[in-house]
């Protein structure tokens, strides 16, 4: 049971109010698939998860292939003592389907309806739950598989892809047999949103946004004017904005972890720490952490429910438990805005 109190945000017109700040689990998935975070302990991770909890996080985002369902059965290992009443919200991902003789393998795109009803039920099975309390498409299907992650979704389209009016109908009719409570879109376009809704109401969006990646602007928008709830995933852009990352520690990060080849660390990291130091006289003026100042930044734009934050040990959970109580002021806003200017970090609006 949570020792602790956090403030929420009702989640569009789900009926379910969420703390500002939620737990993903990424990257407790470990290493051994395309997008690992490298080698991990369990017993860790566990204990994040439930130390998250205690200290009031009422919901965790994952998704099936986070450690090609490891992460999953994490979860659920986690939350299996808790009665009905205390266990957080979970939340998973559908649409990434991987080839389990060679989990090395890039996940390929695939919404096909069979695909998802089999993958809904393996996640139900691994979560030990009865119903998913949202349900969320990763990515749009394109049949091919994800190399890369970021962008605006799109790209290479397989003809035997599924289109979208197609697969959202499906999540509506999972919604309407009491199979999940609510459905979302992951990675998709404002344009992709519009034509979902002119099938079902989306009741969550999940884009990627932070101080070095803003480019979701206008998706976060258009939930704000359609009665959506948004949760938005890499706050601190997998670690850049924690304050504890440097040249150094980046070239020393571990064999497997997928950081290593991704832009953020190599061509894009002098200006990406530039805007991570620039947080941290605004995190000294509010006695919080570089963490925290990074997150309440993305929930100081109009629109956004709540983040998702990862952690892979309990004292990483204390490190941005309180960015929901950051307000940042119009000054801490203009530093920042300089900052990321200044940079040249990332694409979209610098400022809410």
């Amino acid at each position: 049971m949570a020792t602790t109190h956090l403030p929420t945000r009702p989640l569009g017109s789900t009926g379910m109010d969420i703390t500002r700040v939620g737990l993903g689990s990424w990257a407790v998935s470990g290493g051994g698939w395309f997008f690992g975070w490298g080698d991990n302990d369990d017993a860790e991770s566990v204990a994040a998860i439930r130390h998250a909890v205690d200290s009031g996080v009422n919901w965790i985002d994952t998704a099936a292939v986070y450690g090609l369902g490891h992460s999953e059965e994490l979860i659920g290992k986690a939350v299996a003592p808790l009665s009905e009443a205390d266990r957080p919200y979970l939340f998973t991902k559908v649409g990434l389907v991987w080839d389990p003789e060679n989990p090395q393998a890039a996940p390929r795109r695939i919404m096909k309806p069979a695909s998802v009803r089999r993958e809904l039920e393996d996640s139900l099975r691994r979560l030990g739950v009865e119903r998913i309390d949202l349900y969320q498409v990763h990515w749009p299907d394109t049949g091919e598989s994800l190399e890369y992650v970021g962008g605006d979704g799109n790209g290479a389209v397989s003809p035997n892809a599924t289109p979208l009016e197609e697969y959202w109908q499906v999540m509506a009719d999972l919604k309407a047999e009491g199979k999940v409570r609510a459905i979302g879109l992951s990675n998709h376009s404002p344009e992709q949103l519009a034509a979902a809704e002119r099938i079902a109401h989306v009741d969550v969006v999940q884009p990627p946004f932070s101080a070095l990646h803003r480019s979701a602007a206008d998706e976060i928008a258009w939930a704000h004017a359609h009665g959506t709830g948004v949760i938005t995933y890499s706050p601190l852009q997998s670690g850049l904005l924690t304050g504890t990352f440097s040249a150094e520690r980046v070239a020393n990060l571990p064999a497997g972890d997928w950081r290593t080849a991704h832009r953020d660390f190599t061509t894009g990291l002098t200006a990406n720490l530039h805007v991570a130091d620039a947080l941290r006289p605004v995190a000294d003026r509010h006695g919080a952490t570089v963490a925290e100042v990074a997150i309440a930044w993305v929930l100081a734009w109009p629109g956004i429910t709540g983040a998702i934050v990862g952690a892979r040990k309990p004292g990483q959970v204390d490190g941005w438990i309180g960015a929901g109580s950051v307000e940042l002021t119009p000054a801490d806003l203009d530093d920042i805005a300089t900052a990321i200017t200044e940079s040249g970090a990332g694409t979209g609006p610098a400022r809410p």
